[in-house]
């Protein structure tokens, strides 16, 4: 047995100690294909709540078919991720309605696998996680459905390298698990990849997920910690120092706005603000030469 093998057996053993199996419930294949788009990303509970839903929202998928991503969105709600599964979910149906001109894939079956399954990946909306799902549950043949979440605790878990996640592979799958186990593992890794991404930091998964691998701790998502107010530079714009420049123009701006006390003085009619200096002096009388003046030309002529 590869190391790869033996690291997939033992997530299989683990998982079986800490979550049941789902069972798939017996659909068409239509059905099977738009049931992926709600569990892709999405718990169990999810997805049957969700495509309940459309079932008793819609009179038939053609209904389904016609209605805006955006009124789809808010009929599936409940899914992580409501406007992507709509979205997947229409492009699904329209692919369908365009390449059969009906809603019925049960011609399919009579199909040999590999040709049911290349016929599967022409349809636009159709994901990999998908294929693998009706292949498994409608066509009955053995292909684990792996969702993207799946896909990175297999790689937390050092089952697959990085670069292998980076292409959604998971190699030798169906090799290291039999068909007849094929399933039961599925349900298990899909319940164990919805719940770390929902909660990477869950003591809970994370407990189920180092007692697979011990060291899948170096490689758990870290927390990124606040910055607080006393981290702050000292040098910020909030806490510099005024400028000499601007408190003196604010000085003069405050006084120009200011009247005279108990005066009010009229600026000119330009909106000439006036000098605060000269208004706010009080009137003098005349001065000392303008006196002598007036006295001198108020004397009669001898």
């Amino acid at each position: 047995m590869s190391n790869r093998a033996a690291k997939l057996t033992r997530t299989y053993k683990v998982l079986k100690k800490h979550y049941k199996p789902y069972a798939t419930t017996d659909r068409p294949v239509l059905e099977q294909l738009l049931y992926a788009s709600c569990l892709q990303g999405a718990t169990y509970d999810l997805a049957d709540e969700a495509f309940a839903k459309l079932q008793q929202c819609y009179y038939d998928w053609n209904e389904v078919r016609v209605t805006t991503v955006s009124e789809l969105s808010e009929v599936m709600a409940n899914l992580p991720q409501p406007s992507a599964s709509a979205s997947q979910l229409k492009r699904t149906l329209q692919s369908v309605f365009e390449s059969y001109y009906s809603f019925d894939l049960e011609t399919l079956k009579k199909e040999s696998i590999g040709k049911a399954v290349k016929q599967l990946k022409k349809l636009d909306g159709v994901s990999d996680f998908a294929v693998a799902f009706v292949t498994q549950s409608g066509f009955n043949g053995h292909s684990i459905p792996v969702t993207p979440e799946s896909i990175e605790a297999l790689r937390v878990l050092r089952v697959i390298s990085d670069d292998e996640a980076r292409k959604g592979r998971v190699p030798g799958l169906e090799r290291a698990i039999p068909k007849n186990k094929g399933v039961e593992f599925g349900s298990l890794l899909h319940q164990l990849g919805a719940d770390y991404a929902a909660a990477p930091f869950s003591p809970r998964v994370r407990a189920v997920m180092l007692e697979i691998e011990p060291e899948a701790k170096d490689r758990f998502p870290k927390r990124t910690a606040k910055k607080s107010d006393t981290d702050r530079p000292s040098d910020s714009p909030a806490d510099a120092e005024p400028d000499s420049s601007s408190v003196q123009k604010s000085a003069v701006a405050e006084a120009s706005e200011k009247p005279a006390s108990g005066k009010k003085k009229k600026g000119k009619a330009t909106g000439e603000v006036p000098n605060p200096e000269v208004a706010d002096e009080e009137p003098r009388g005349d001065s000392p030469e303008k006196t002598a003046t007036k006295r001198l030309s108020k004397k009669k002529p001898r």
